[in-house]
């Protein structure tokens, strides 16, 4: 008996590219294991060195979580379907983070052989009633305004309370970048050509220029009426609690792991609801936390991945249109919330593939265990985030990585290379970065891969190893050291430093 185990893309380049992979198995741990077995790079980035399934990788058996069914021992039948779900940081800077990042695990909802287990958690029909800081009650709508609305006012789940309702509503945008586009504001980046292909509230004569008026700008242009008040700070434990106090709905637009788990747990302590988005190449994620009515990001990932084991969108890349589709997601569970109709994204995890255009979900669950929303919470106050990340020791061992590797400046490289300097080059990015740029008398040989080239390489020779900034081949150079290698050397800023300082005819990305 075979089932279909679905492998989101950050993991894909660990199975040969398949977005599935077909395997004999009775239970899922044998499942994961004839998995891993066949794909042996792909172990790490899902089970400890203690051989415990990772806790930052959910996996799903149809749409429920094998947390609440039997674990790895979950039984399997003919047409079930596992689905894997790590957390993804991704986006691209702006804001507390900027822009997310998140992944589709694929499966199938409702499958034949779904597990729904008796007592399962169940999700929300009706908008919960939100408490508004502003009396919509006392709200007027001009002549102006009702001819801006009137397809609004007509609507019978909209008319006039709706959108007195709409007016009344304090909403704050975590991220004035892509997801950001349909909403705003708290941010502290500047414009970059990079970000003018999805985040559409920002132009080229913007570049350069700080995002909040840029985002501000473009938001009053369209609607006058509306009221943006500006938070040019990065969100921190400091300042999350006053910051996020006078606002009805927090709208996650951020882009890495600290930012997430402090706005989660910030939103919690103040009884906010969350309305969160990620995206990850052409693939993305939204939902609503809201502890007051079912599980908050904590229960649905209680820890976050080590720093450095999940790629970014500014590695891996994004669809531009993704920030759209998903801060559109994001937008219209934000006006759901404010008009109290419809059924909310809350206890649901909806999951989007824009490459197959294909829009998913799977159940999420409160954790009475979780340490901020269960039933005997440990936190109560925020903490220091990026320790509970891991960044500081992150942070720490790469300056020690670095350190251990000899750097030359690319203006020291260039003189070798005029000089003619018996060196070898080697470029560790991928494939698809040598497309977009690359020296001509270097070779390819990406991180993950040069472990099976050392043989090809004479250590005797003299190297000089780069990639796009110097990170990855910094410890491409200390691999090599590690192996025999001497005369080796990282370059540092990489590729890009070489383009803006020595050959601006390469482009940078």
């Amino acid at each position: 008996m075979s089932v279909r185990v679905f492998v989101p893309t950050p993991l894909r380049p660990y199975v040969n590219g398949q977005d599935h992979v077909e395997l004999p198995a009775r239970t899922v741990g044998e499942a994961l294991s004839a998995l891993v077995a066949q794909y042996e790079k792909l172990r790490p980035h899902l089970f400890a060195e203690d051989g415990q399934l990772r806790s930052f990788v959910n996996v799903y058996v149809n749409d429920e979580d094998i947390r609440y069914l039997k674990r790895e021992e979950t039984t399997v039948r003919p047409g079930d379907s596992i689905s894997i779900i790590p957390s993804i940081a991704g986006g691209a800077a702006g804001g507390s983070g900027g822009s997310g990042g998140g992944l589709h695990p694929g499966g199938s909802v409702g499958a034949p052989g779904s597990a729904h287990p008796e007592g399962a958690t169940a999700t929300l029909d009706i908008a919960p009633s939100l408490r508004f800081a502003r009396n919509w009650e006392e709200v007027t709508l001009s002549p102006e305004e009702i001819r801006r609305y009137s397809r609004h006012l007509i609507m019978p789940e909209v008319g006039m309370e709706g959108q007195k309702k709409l007016k009344a509503a304090r909403v704050l945008l975590l991220g004035a970048g892509g997801l950001g586009s349909p909403l705003g504001l708290v941010d502290f980046d500047v414009v970059e050509f990079s970000n003018l292909q999805r985040q559409i509230l920002h132009g080229t004569k913007d570049v350069g220029r700080g995002k909040l008026e840029s985002a501000r700008e473009r938001i009053l242009d369209v609607n006058p009426g509306v009221e943006v008040e500006l938070h040019g700070a990065r969100l921190t434990s400091a300042n999350a609690l006053e910051i996020l106090r006078d606002y009805d709905i927090i709208v996650d637009g951020t882009d890495n792991f600290p930012t997430r788990y402090l706005v989660n747990d910030a939103c919690i302590l103040l009884g906010k609801p969350n309305v969160y988005g990620s995206i990850f190449r052409f693939e993305g994620q939204a939902s609503v936390f809201y502890a007051a009515e079912g599980p908050c990001y904590r229960c649905l990932y209680p820890e976050p991945p080590p720093p450095g084991l999940v790629p970014s969108c500014a590695e891996g890349g994004v669809l531009g249109v993704l920030p759209g589709l998903i801060g559109a997601i994001q937008t219209n569970e934000t006006i759901k919330l404010i008009l109290g109709q419809g059924r909310p994204l809350i206890g649901r995890l909806l999951l989007v593939d824009a490459l197959k255009m294909r829009f998913r979900e799977v159940r999420l669950r409160k954790d009475p265990a979780c340490p901020v929303c269960g039933e005997r919470p440990t936190i109560r106050e925020l903490i220091d985030y990026e320790a509970f990340c891991g960044l500081p020791q992150a942070e720490e061992q790469a300056r020690a990585e670095a350190g251990a590797v000899p750097e030359i400046d690319v203006h020291e490289f260039r003189r070798w290379v005029d000089e003619g300097r018996p060196i070898r080059v080697i470029d560790v990015r991928e494939p698809y970065e040598w497309d977009i740029a690359h020296l001509d008398f270097a070779r390819l040989i990406p991180l993950g891969q040069l472990p099976e080239h050392l043989r090809e390489l004479d250590s005797a020779q003299e190297y000089v190893v780069h990639c796009r900034t110097g990170g990855r081949s910094a410890k491409a150079a200390a691999l090599l050291r590690d192996a025999g290698f001497r005369k080796v050397w990282n370059l540092r800023g990489g590729i890009k430093a070489w383009a803006e300082e020595i050959d601006p005819s390469l482009p940078t990305y």
